[in-house]
């Protein structure tokens, strides 16, 4: 385990999870303004995103998106571009080095992932296999 802290670049805080970089996981500038624009029509000045990789979709994995007031125990939490992202420690494996942005498009819009681990994407890319 020691190999892969220093790979990723984080480090054990007493509050029970660990602090990360964008290494793990970088949020780009449209996914930021918008969880931020989400936070702010909420009434919250702060918050987290979760995101998990749980078995599913077509291709076996897909990821799991979920606003969470902040971390866990053993989370890994990572600010990027005015974001907190938290992942756990088993989700972390699939997707360091990811990159996550926002789209408005009317087909093919919402959030995406660029998940350099993906050896397998379907066709409507929501799911992958590692």
């Amino acid at each position: 385990m020691q190999g892969a802290e220093v790979e990723i670049g984080f480090r054990t805080l007493k509050a029970g999870y660990t602090v990360g970089n964008e290494k793990l996981v970088k949020v780009l500038d449209g996914a930021s303004d918008h969880l931020l624009a989400l936070w702010r029509k909420q009434g919250k000045d702060g918050g987290a995103l979760r995101i998990a990789v749980v078995g599913g979709g077509c291709s076996g994995l897909q990821y799991q998106m979920d606003l969470v007031d902040g971390p866990r125990d053993r989370d890994i939490m990572v600010d990027s571009n005015g974001v907190r992202v938290v992942v756990d420690p088993k989700s972390a494996l699939f997707v360091s080095g990811s990159e996550l942005d926002y789209s408005d498009d009317l087909q093919q819009g919402g959030f995406k992932v660029s998940n350099p681990n993906a050896v397998v994407t379907c066709s409507c890319g929501e799911s992958f296999a590692a």
